[in-house]
């Protein structure tokens, strides 16, 4: 359902949120693309989306780095992470990629689909990065095997 940029910029996001529970350190796109086992390169291009979208914040020089200040991890829910790299398509899209799939000319799936087009959204637009980076912390939810 999300493009592998999203997939990544979700768990860069939260792993930064995860760090940032405990301290306000910065972290490098070598340390995240490593504990998201993610490509360096490509990381860098996610984390600039990112950060151009002000859902991370970042610093540069010796000790620069990424990170999210505690007080704003309550208040980014997943859909504005989803929203900056994928867009909206997630919540419109053909559950068969059909362009002309519609109410008034529907796919065969098409409100199959919307019900579960319907709870993600939900999903997204509810869910904090506290909540989650507290999964992580609590050693409950993990991003990497």
């Amino acid at each position: 359902m999300f493009s592998k940029a999203c997939e990544y910029g979700i768990k860069a996001t939260l792993y930064i949120a995860e760090q940032s529970l405990h301290s306000e350190k910065k972290i490098g796109v070598k340390d995240i693309s490593k504990a998201i086992d993610s490509p360096e390169a490509f990381t860098a291009k996610i984390m600039q989306i990112l950060s151009r979208n002000k859902i991370v914040n970042s610093a540069k020089g010796p000790s620069g780095g990424f990170f999210i200040p505690k007080k704003n991890l309550e208040k980014i829910k997943l859909s504005v992470i989803v929203k900056a790299i994928d867009g909206d398509d997630i919540y419109v899209g053909c559950g068969l990629g059909l362009s002309q799939c519609n109410e008034e000319k529907p796919c065969p799936v098409h409100d199959q689909f919307k019900l579960v087009r319907d709870e993600l959204a939900h999903m997204l637009t509810t869910t904090t990065l506290l909540e989650l980076a507290n999964g992580l912390d609590s050693g409950l939810t993990f991003l990497k095997r």
